[in-house]
């Protein structure tokens, strides 16, 4: 016992300690844990794979890990995925699937394995690319639905996958005769179907008034999805399903409960921490001499996933109609592999379909590609503006993206952004004078039902800006938060003789002066300006009565908010 706390403790450590480091490199800790795995494994200090404890800890690890991924499929993000990201989604899965599978045959891999490389290779990693995203404040762009999307696409892929996985193999009898092992797997995955739909009911009718029952006590709460994920992972476990997909089921059940943001918080620790067990354990499988006889594959597939998937989506998005850079800000977001590929491969591996050179190769393209993948993806605006020339092969003459009209735009008050700050900006303004340009296709439904001229686009695009005929208006307000979006467009404007006058907003102090420095009319300071537009209103009503005006406004803009998200 002392042996192994000693050995968890050093796991911990070596872990905690190289996450400090891929911090500093904004990477995210899933590299760290792989490759706390490789320098145990080069080690030798421990054999990690070969003790149970280490087993059991990584087996709990996929399974809070699909919990989870189960307790965030609920309604609203079914409705999210909409016939763009489906048919992206799908068509990147057919075409990566198959490239892949063909390129594994010609790097020497056989039938079987190839066919689990080129799989592994279609999923890209819903974890890392949404908190990409989320630090790029650009989910609610178009592109960042759209990928969501279809990376809520591959994740139910993968999910069906894994469940035909824990069928394979099985040994069914039928009155003495013995059943094919993919007749095995058809009716493994038939039950999981029922067992789907049956988990769907139980948390629309039975599960909700229980856990209602005890959401006042977060302790009790936290004890209650621990003993319901349990008890289905038992029960699941019984009629042939793997202790994973038994997690996703349970999770399925509590998807649309009131109480799931709670219990994620809660379980969110735990799957942390024996998640690490899982890729320290992988990354332990994988050894020098193990990726050297592999280099050549790993280059290959690396370069595959790098520059084939984002090529994949652009070339799908852009026979869509879509513009070039929201097929390429897409694309680029599949630039990586997922934790679903290291779970489809350890599953082969343990079914003895695949050998360790396949476990070996997946993790090697895995680190490659996670790392180069963050960089891409954060300074995809840097890439696009030296790619854009050579991307207009993947953009149709006439995209549906931006509407027009035949006139052109021609209003003297531009206004980039529309959301809280900038509605608020808009409401106060006569509508006929007022484009608003806006990246959320929310906002601009909902602005346009308000009478308001929108263009949808992103103003970092400076065909939006054109479009917008922005150099004609008399005033551009930008109320992006992001100082290099609004850096971007002083930029645009400070080579032209004749400009609006241009009005942005700051988050700090610091920021509003270096925007003043290059040369903005005015800077949008919340503080300052609601400050003072308070206080000029106060001074001009002594008797307060405007308070019954503001806060009468103020509530319609709420509830227009709680309309739009209802």
């Amino acid at each position: 016992m002392a042996e192994g706390i000693i050995e968890l403790a050093a796991v911990v450590l070596i872990a905690a300690a190289l996450g400090v480091v891929a911090k500093m490199f904004r990477q995210p800790v899933i590299l760290a844990y792989l490759v706390t795995g490789i320098l145990i494994g080069a080690l030798g200090f421990t054999d990690l794979i070969a003790q149970e404890t280490f087993r059991l800890f990584s087996s709990l690890g996929i399974m809070f890990l699909l919990f989870l991924v189960g307790l965030e499929v609920n309604y609203a993000s079914l409705r999210l995925v909409g016939k763009a990201s489906v048919l992206v989604g799908l068509g990147q899965i057919v075409f990566t699937a198959a490239l892949g599978y063909g390129l594994s045959l010609l790097l020497g891999f056989e039938t079987l394995p190839a066919l689990y490389l080129a799989v592994a290779l279609t999923f890209s990693s819903t974890i890392i690319v949404v908190k990409l995203l989320s630090d790029r404040k650009d989910l609610q762009s178009l592109y960042g639905r759209i990928s969501v999307g279809f990376l809520l696409v591959q994740d139910a892929v993968a999910i069906l996958i894994l469940l035909f996985l824990s069928g394979a193999g099985a040994e069914l009898n039928w009155w003495g005769i013995a059943v094919h092992p993919i007749l095995a797997s058809a009716v493994t995955i038939a039950g999981g179907i029922a067992l789907f739909l049956i988990m769907l009911w139980l948390g629309r009718k039975a599960l909700p008034p229980l856990f209602d029952r005890v959401a006042r006590s977060e302790e009790l709460l936290f004890l209650i999805s621990l003993a319901w994920l349990f008890s289905v992972v038992v029960a699941v476990s019984k009629l042939g399903f793997s202790i994973e997909i038994a997690g996703f089921m349970a999770g399925l059940a509590l998807a649309n409960s009131s109480e799931r943001f709670q219990i994620a918080s809660r379980i969110a620790p735990l799957r942390d921490f024996f998640i690490l067990v899982f890729f320290v354990i992988l990354g332990a499988s994988v050894s020098f001499s193990s990726v050297l006889p592999v280099a050549v594959p790993v280059a290959a597939l690396s370069l595959f996933v790098l520059v084939g998937n984002p090529l994949i989506v652009l070339v799908v998005m852009g026979l869509m109609g879509y513009r070039r850079r929201t097929s390429f800000f897409s694309g680029i977001t599949t630039a990586q592999i997922s934790e679903f590929s290291f779970i489809l491969v350890a599953m082969g591996a343990a079914a003895g379909h695949v050998g360790g050179d396949v476990v070996a190769t997946t993790t090697a393209v895995g680190v490659i590609t996670i790392a180069f993948s963050v960089y891409m993806i954060t300074r995809a605006d840097e890439i696009y503006r030296r790619l854009a020339p050579l991307l207009s092969i993947f953009e149709k003459r006439h995209t549906k993206e931006i509407e027009v009209p035949q006139e052109g735009f021609h209003k003297p008050i531009v206004l980039v952004g529309c959301h809280r700050t900038g509605e608020v900006i808009a409401m106060s303004l006569p509508r006929e004078k007022v484009l608003v340009v806006d990246f959320d296709p929310e906002v601009i439904r909902r602005m346009t039902a308000r009478g308001f001229v929108c263009l949808f686009g992103d103003a970092r695009d400076r065909e939006i800006v054109e479009t917008a005929n922005a150099g004609e208006a008399r005033l551009l307000i930008s109320t992006s938060p992001e100082l290099e979006d609004n850096l971007t467009l002083l930029e645009g404007f400070s080579k032209r003789p004749i400009r609006p006058k241009l009005v942005m907003r700051a988050e700090t102090e610091d920021e509003a002066r270096i925007l003043y420095a290059h040369s903005a009319d005015y800077v949008l300071l919340p503080h300052f300006t609601a400050g003072q537009y308070f206080g000029r209103t106060l001074g001009l009503d002594p008797e307060m009565k405007v308070l019954e005006e503001l806060k009468a406004r103020d509530l319609a803009v709420l509830a227009n908010h709680h309309r739009g998200k209802s």
